[in-house]
């Protein structure tokens, strides 16, 4: 019997063409160039978002799930919040800055947002609130405004960003697995430590620059 020639489709892999890997995270230029081509177009929604990314340091899926209360005391946007992560179940607390809470209120405001509703809530009718895909959109465009290869960056660039910076600033290890509520062992990875110490003294770069990338 003569053998039937399979005519499926073949379809690539689903990495062909992309780098993959841990994403680099945000330089400060890049996180300033972001944020005031968002002040300057009046984007609420989307200087809340990315505000509150860098700060709270979630993976997108904890992020887009926020409600209006896991940030809010009463009325009022907090300095500090806990959020319950869905990956691990572990508890993460985090700053909210001041920045970060006059962006969030007045996204909050603006939107008429109550107490229990999603802080990001979805424009798609049969999502409750905005999808880890719509997210990685919106981070593609901020990437591609000012002019970087979407390619290197994602949205766990906006998670890595703080932690990196707060590390290099005082190489606190400590500090950072709490502040992303790892393991010790997952942020030695996450960070990839070795690396990074051997690259800044190879370009002996002085490592004490500000931590804050909200001016502060």
């Amino acid at each position: 019997m003569e053998a039937i020639e399979n005519t499926a489709t073949v379809r690539p892999p689903w990495n062909k063409g992309k780098i993959v890997g841990q994403k680099a995270p945000s330089k400060l230029k890049e996180i300033w160039a972001i944020r005031i081509r968002l002040q300057l177009a009046v984007r609420r929604r989307e200087l809340a978002l990315f505000n509150l990314a860098i700060d709270s340091k979630l993976r997108a899926c904890d992020l887009v799930s926020l409600r209006v209360r896991d940030v809010c005391h009463g009325q009022a946007v907090a300095s500090r919040t806990i959020v319950l992560q869905q990956k691990t179940q572990r508890p993460v607390q985090f700053e909210i800055t001041e920045p970060t809470r006059e962006a969030v209120g007045a996204w909050i405001g603006h939107a008429g947002l109550s107490s229990e509703d999603s802080l990001f809530p979805s424009r798609v009718r049969s999502s409750v609130h905005l999808s880890t895909r719509q997210y990685a959109r919106i981070v593609d465009s901020w990437v591609r405004q000012i002019g970087l290869d979407k390619a290197q960056y994602g949205t766990h660039t906006l998670r890595r960003t703080k932690a990196t910076l707060i590390y290099r600033r005082t190489k606190n290890l400590r500090a950072v697995q709490l502040l992303l509520g790892h393991r010790l062992e997952s942020t030695v990875r996450y960070l990839g430590v070795e690396v990074n110490d051997a690259l800044e003294m190879a370009e002996q770069k002085d490592s004490a620059g500000p931590v804050g990338v909200n001016g502060r």
